[in-house]
């Protein structure tokens, strides 16, 4: 069974950095594209950021110049590093990918997990 386990939340001050880590297990043939969504109290689900199979990536503009995710793919881990965070960055963060495992290519979720920016 594939499963996705976020790491790296917590709490930070206002202009500080954190690095979300996602590492898929299981039985893995290929992972495709990798994002990074995140969902605030009362807001809806978006898209954060994204990264193909090939390095290529796309940033929500409200995170542009901030955040910066990348992958490794011979641990199957993908990442996001967040500097300068505001207080409107606070949210649950969930990593998604699409993995062709023993069960053909399905849409993994992790849990996610918890990034709150206040002093």
């Amino acid at each position: 069974q594939v499963q996705l386990v976020e790491s790296g939340g917590g709490l930070v001050q206002p202009g500080g950095s954190l690095r979300l880590s996602c590492a898929a297990s299981g039985i893995i043939f290929s992972i495709y594209r990798m994002n990074w969504y995140r969902q605030a109290p009362g807001k809806q689900r978006e898209l954060v950021a994204a990264i193909t199979s090939g390095g290529s990536t796309n940033y929500a503009d409200s995170v542009k110049g901030r955040f910066t995710i990348s992958r490794d793919n011979a641990k199957s881990t993908v990442y996001l590093q967040m500097n300068s965070l505001k207080p409107e960055d606070t949210a649950v963060y969930s990593c998604n990918a699409d993995i062709r495992g023993a069960r053909g290519t399905n849409d993994y979720w992790g849990q996610g997990t918890q990034v709150t920016v206040s002093s």
